[in-house]
């Protein structure tokens, strides 16, 4: 008996019909249109979603079908596509499961009595918004455009770059409901194949009804050991410039549709701190934006723990640091006060995120004067605490990996907590904490999260942390 999957078009144009309008039906979706024309002779069917197709194509294919005679048709839906179909985007298929799913991703079926094949024509229009420098991933300096939530344009943004043979796009899918479109983004001889491979066999073995949350569903399938490890396993970038010079390094770089944003993998710690400005400016500047970079993201951690482990103890405060102390004999314990701003932070982010346009600078005055002046003022917080936690809440903007942030905040929260139950020893279990949760943890391609340091590789050390000079030099004429 066949299989529901397996069904193909038998050539007779009602039962076929029949079978797809109650696949689809039809008489309830007001957005699948059908529709019955006559042509050469012969009777056919229509089949598109509304809001998908090019209303100005479909409007003259169909009148150019309905000029063909009789004596024009061809025997199959072969020559139909290759003498009477005036477009590029153009195939032939028999098997009802790939037609439907063609149908509900935006193509144009046609279907003709006699034929056992469908015709499909790509005449897909997405909703689509310009792409414009995306809102996260700015720069002082280079290119404006971002990715967007269509993938082909994504996919365009990234050939424009590299025109290159070696640059291979695979589409593919995934989700037994959603069936998500997913491009897997890489260059021929330079991506480790290997590795490309079992990205290629993971993502066809995905057993999901949706990816719900795109990206973050995909990253959760393609990944799943050592999950309550913070720190970031995937770089998310929504420049198509950063993209495009992470693909000529070898990287593979994955497009999810519906996704403004492209999945970079393999990544360890050092790909996740460098950003695009790294190289809009000479080597000199770039490597000084590293490097601030490098020694914020650090200062991020150890400012509060360090802070906390001096005030409990004040007598290993040098005197020429004894500014540093506190002012006034704190209301409330240290270790609560940066406990409250810890979450108080998080909750004005959430709060920022979810603020109209018109009242977000009047709640932004209030919340400075609130969380502020009027806080330190009524003994909540002491004023150095605030000083401090508005250090941390800035710096951690000057990387732009979220992931990166929230795992430095993880830890330095365990790190704060360990210093006020054991003093110097809880402070330096924290810090090896830390250490211990980096170098545990494994890209997904399986090696080492820190590399270059481990392995020890002195040279790839170099250029992680030094912006070099790029390659090239210009060929000379010979004169004859």
């Amino acid at each position: 008996m066949e299989r529901d999957e397996d069904r193909r078009i038998k050539g007779n144009l009602k039962s076929d019909m029949r079978y797809l309008n109650e696949v689809l039906d039809v008489d309830r979706n007001f957005d699948v249109i059908y529709r019955t024309i006559s042509f050469g002779g012969k009777e056919a069917c229509m089949y598109l979603i509304d809001g998908f197709c090019k209303d100005e194509l479909v409007q003259k294919l169909l009148q150019y079908f309905m000029d063909m005679k009789p004596e024009d048709m061809p025997e199959d839906m072969h020559g139909i596509s290759k003498k009477f179909t005036p477009y590029v985007e153009v195939d032939v298929e028999g098997r009802f499961r790939t037609i439907i799913d063609s149908l509900l991703s935006g193509m144009f079926v046609l279907l003709i009595d006699g034929y056992e094949k469908a015709l499909l024509i790509d005449s897909r229009t997405y909703p689509a918004r310009n792409v414009d420098e995306p809102e996260k991933d700015k720069v002082l300096r280079g290119s404006k455009d971002g990715f967007v939530e269509t993938i082909v344009f994504n996919t365009a943004l990234i050939r424009r770059r590299i025109r290159s043979t070696d640059l291979h796009m695979e589409m593919m899918n995934a989700g037994k409901s959603s069936k998500t479109d997913i491009v897997l983004c890489y260059m021929q001889g330079r991506a480790d194949e290997e590795f490309l491979e079992a990205i290629r066999r993971k993502i066809k073995n995905i057993d999901v009804d949706a990816l719900t949350m795109n990206q973050e569903s995909l990253a959760e399938c393609l990944y799943q050991r050592k999950w309550y490890n913070p720190f970031p396993k995937f770089k998310y970038t929504e420049r198509p410039d950063t993209a495009a010079a992470q693909v000529l390094e070898g990287n593979i770089v994955i497009l999810v549709d519906n996704s403004p944003s492209a999945m970079i993998l393999p990544i360890t710690v050092f790909d996740v701190l460098e950003e695009a400005d790294d190289y809009y400016f000479p080597p000199i500047t770039g490597t000084y934006l590293r490097m601030a970079r490098f020694v914020i993201t650090l200062f991020t951690y150890f400012i509060t723990p360090t802070f906390l482990l001096l005030m409990n103890h004040l007598d290993w405060v040098p005197e020429s640091f004894s500014f540093i102390m506190l002012k006034e004999e704190p209301y409330i314990p240290l270790i609560w006060q940066f406990l409250i701003l810890e979450l108080a932070i998080d909750g004005l982010k959430l709060a920022a995120v979810n603020t109209p346009n018109m009242l977000s600078t009047p709640l932004s005055v209030m919340a400075a004067l609130v969380l502020g002046e009027f806080s330190v003022n009524s003994g909540w917080f002491s004023s150095e605490v605030m000083l401090y936690m508005a250090f941390v809440a800035i710096a951690n903007y000057t990387q732009q990996n979220y992931e990166l942030g929230y795992a430095l905040k993880f830890l330095r929260i365990i790190n704060l907590l360990l210093t006020q139950w054991f003093g110097l020893w809880g402070y330096i279990a924290g810090i090896l904490m830390a250490v211990l949760a980096v170098c545990s943890n494994r890209t997904v391609s399986e090696k080492s999260y820190i590399y270059p340091l481990i392995p020890f590789d002195g040279k790839a050390l170099k250029n992680r942390l030094i912006r070099k000079r790029l390659p090239g030099a210009i060929r000379e004429t010979v004169k004859k």
